[in-house]
């Protein structure tokens, strides 16, 4: 089953009177990097909550998002008194400079920015498996984001893959005349070139089998045949993360698909051959959406 590198978790729940929320997405990327928005009761479980969804998310650029809202009509709250200073000495300065009169200065300082807010200088030790709960929810429900559109992403790249077995059929048909036409082509080159009567009927045989054997691309063919299955096969398998491992397939496919081209000699297969790269490619591109 494949997984998409992509998705969208989201999750909430009430701890210990203080409402979690938390949302985490995930875009594509070759590692595991985490970019966090954490509150300051959170900050000593940062490199928890990395090590976590790193063990669920596996890869992938991550961002995560979490808010813990105090519940309730009572709240320990702090005063943050040099940030109060601070917003004071400014609003002294202005009052000076326009002649404003001072009043109501204290109302207007507690209704600052984090002048006053909750105490939360750190979670409780025990009500972190209730956040770690949510966190993991929230992962849970990214990576069934991530199953869902890795659905879709399959059928495309099967679709692609397929696409290029079948193309690699339509060159059987081809072969027969694509010898004819070399021999035809030669045999008129040389006729144009020394004369019909100063060719070596038997050293002209000898140097065409060598040449059509240089051309021979049955190996390539074989091979190219046996990538298609192995990735068919490969995309079955119960792994989460095998993103990188079908890119490596497609690029053995890819060499395959350049080497019949250059021994191609014959319009029809190279148009085949073309069609075979754009499929290839869109593929390629699928692929990089893949966890």
């Amino acid at each position: 089953m494949l997984y998409s590198m992509t998705g969208f978790g989201h999750a909430e729940a009430a701890v210990n009177g203080r409402q979690v929320t938390v949302e985490v997405k995930a875009l594509n990327g070759k590692q595991f990097d985490m970019n966090t928005k954490l509150p300051p009761i959170l900050r000593s479980y940062e490199l928890d909550i990395r090590n976590l969804l790193n063990g669920m998310l596996l890869r992938g650029t991550i961002d995560l998002a979490i808010n813990v809202r105090q519940e309730g009509a009572s709240k320990p709250m702090v005063i943050n008194t040099d940030l109060a200073l601070f917003y004071y000495q400014g609003m002294k300065q202005i009052a000076e400079r326009t002649g404003l009169p001072e009043e109501n200065v204290i109302a207007t300082l507690m209704r600052m920015p984090e002048v006053v807010a909750p105490d939360q200088d750190g979670m409780p030790e025990e009500d972190w498996p209730g956040v770690k709960a949510v966190i993991i929810a929230a992962a849970t429900d990214l990576i069934e984001h991530r199953r869902q559109e890795g659905v879709a992403l399959l059928k495309d790249i099967r679709e692609r893959i397929n696409n290029i077995d079948q193309l690699h059929d339509r060159i059987q048909p081809l072969e027969p005349e694509r010898a004819t036409r070399v021999r035809a082509r030669l045999t008129q080159w040389l006729e144009d070139m020394v004369g019909k009567e100063k060719i070596d009927p038997n050293r002209f045989e000898q140097e065409m089998i060598y040449y059509l054997e240089r051309m021979d691309f049955s190996e390539e063919k074989i091979r190219l045949k046996q990538h298609c299955e192995y990735f068919n096969d490969t995309v079955n398998e119960n792994d989460a993360a095998i993103g990188r491992k079908l890119n490596f397939i497609l690029q053995e496919i890819g060499r395959e698909i350049n080497t019949l081209g250059s021994k191609a000699n014959h319009a029809e297969i190279q148009q085949i051959v073309i069609n075979m790269k754009d499929e290839l490619e869109k593929a390629k591109e699928q692929i990089l959406n893949i966890l």
